[in-house]
């Protein structure tokens, strides 16, 4: 009995013992709701054995005795209460076996029951320890969403629940966790960093933790990616810059792209590349043509009460921008909710969202909206109102034709620019055609998986991901573009 116990708990103990009684046995509670059950002889006899013993819960129960049998047909019932802590209702032992009963078969209940019962206060109390995590992952999750939004003072108010307080700066790792193990790999990147880095698990990759680690010159934990890399074997790290914690967002795209560099490394872990980031150098021009652009989003007015908001179709589509369709596991919500509000979306806007253009348009605005340090100028009093502007005028500024050209610099140094394989030739087609490989391969002649291998590769060249979401098709389109238009007005 106590081997069982030890190795496979109240199930396997109980597996034992509808054995020895050739019959079923359970546990059920004071309601004679089954809570296990078990029977060598899964058919229509352990149905009709269940009933018979929540029978007998419920006239022990009316009873109040410490113990309770009957007869019925040709079975019969043996129910025995277990011992629990006070104030908790134990759960029953029931055991139902036909007749005649085998020798002992009592003597050997009322010894099992110490073992049953031990059993089930130890799975009880891990029943509650899991829904505890559950919880505390659940609101860590929360905060992490909080803070990807912008709502940092929401974020604050929610984290001070917990621990640690939320850092300022930030450095935003993604660890790609080996299959099964990202409870494991949590625990010991709690370990390392002595419990001072927030640790959120992903709500959109099963095997992705996302740490939020203190940065600064004085930062301890700033190793913390390169540190997991080395102790967990088939970690791979991801990691940001310093970035304040209200770009929060921004850093975890660049540990996302980071971490499509690291599964090619041999150490396994990489840190994103200085690149300047769209939103900071489009200037006031730029902020002005955002706010024009998402204004019939932000002004929404929803027509019924428990329709979407402007922030919550606002959130829905920077989820939808970054996830695509992991969306609907980031925002909780069902793929035909999802697609409702895209569908709204688009109808506001009135932009196409299954094309890369418009896709690469909003996530620019959205992007501007969310880094405060964009400056606006106000039209002065009494002034006509600018004329709106595009975004090619947007793009043609000299600081975003240099934001691009940094962009594609890697591809003009790639060695493989000159051959059949240009990945300027590549890239430019898959963008064409809306990211989608099919169509990529047959206008390339080549296979799918072809395709896919040669984004892969340009994935280490321009160290940015682009099969996986948080994809850099969305920053590449835009380079594209804005190099497309200074040669056009060159050309005039």
């Amino acid at each position: 009995m106590y081997r069982l116990a030890r190795s496979g708990g109240s199930q396997e103990l109980l597996r034992w013992v509808s054995g020895r009684a050739e019959g079923w046995a359970g546990l059920l509670d004071g309601d004679g709701t089954v809570l296990h059950g078990v029977t060598r002889t899964p058919d229509r006899t352990g149905v009709e054995a269940a009933a018979l013993a929540t029978e007998g819960v419920r006239e022990l129960t009316s009873l109040g005795a410490h113990s309770f049998s009957f007869d019925r047909g040709p079975h019969t019932a043996l129910l025995f209460p277990l011992d629990g802590p006070p104030n908790v209702s134990p759960p029953v032992l029931a055991v139902v076996a036909p007749r005649p009963l085998p020798d002992g078969l009592v003597t050997l209940l009322s010894d099992v029951a110490l073992p049953l019962a031990m059993c089930w206060a130890a799975e009880t109390v891990e029943r509650k320890r899991r829904r505890v995590d559950l919880a505390e992952s659940r609101n860590r999750e929360a905060v992490l969403h909080l803070l990807m939004t912008g709502q940092l003072s929401i974020a604050h108010q929610v984290a001070g629940a917990l621990k640690p307080t939320l850092p300022d700066p930030v450095r935003v790792c993604v660890v790609e966790c080996p299959g099964g193990r990202r409870d494991e790999v949590a625990r010991i990147c709690a370990e390392l960093s002595g419990g001072r880095s927030w640790i959120v698990r992903c709500p959109v990759y099963a095997r992705h933790l996302i740490l939020v680690v203190p940065a600064g010159p004085d930062a301890a934990e700033q190793q913390l990616g390169l540190r997991v890399a080395d102790v967990v074997d088939e970690c791979v790290v991801g990691a940001s810059e310093d970035v304040p914690l209200s770009d929060t967002a921004t850093g975890y795209r660049q540990a996302f792209h980071a971490l499509a560099v690291a599964r090619g490394l041999p150490t396994r872990h990489a840190r994103f590349g200085s690149a300047q980031e769209a939103a900071l150098v489009v200037g006031a021009a730029g902020a002005q043509w955002a706010d024009a652009l998402l204004n019939p989003l932000l002004t929404h007015l929803p027509r019924r009460s428990h329709d979407p908001g402007s922030q919550e179709l606002a959130a829905t589509l920077s989820s939808w921008l970054a996830f695509s369709s992991h969306a609907t596991q980031h925002l909780k919500i069902h793929r035909n909710t999802l697609a409702a509000r895209l569908r709204l979306i688009g109808k506001l806007l009135g932009v196409d969202l299954n094309r890369v253009a418009d896709q690469a348009a909003l996530d620019l605005a959205l992007r501007i909206r969310a880094t405060p340090t964009v400056p606006r100028t106000a039209s002065p009093a009494g002034a006509k109102p600018a004329p709106p502007h595009r975004l090619d005028d947007i793009l043609r500024g000299p600081a975003v034709q240099e934001w691009a050209a940094h962009q594609l610099h890697p591809l003009t140094a790639s060695r493989s620019s000159r051959t059949a394989a240009d990945p300027r030739t590549t890239l430019r087609t898959w963008l064409e055609c809306e990211a989608q490989l099919g169509p990529t391969a047959a206008a390339l002649g080549i296979s799918v998986p072809g395709a896919r291998k040669r984004l892969a590769r340009l994935e280490s060249i321009l160290q940015r991901a682009l099969l996986q979401t948080p994809s850099a098709r969305h920053d590449l389109w835009l380079a594209f573009r804005a190099l497309d238009v200074a040669g056009a007005d060159a050309a005039r």
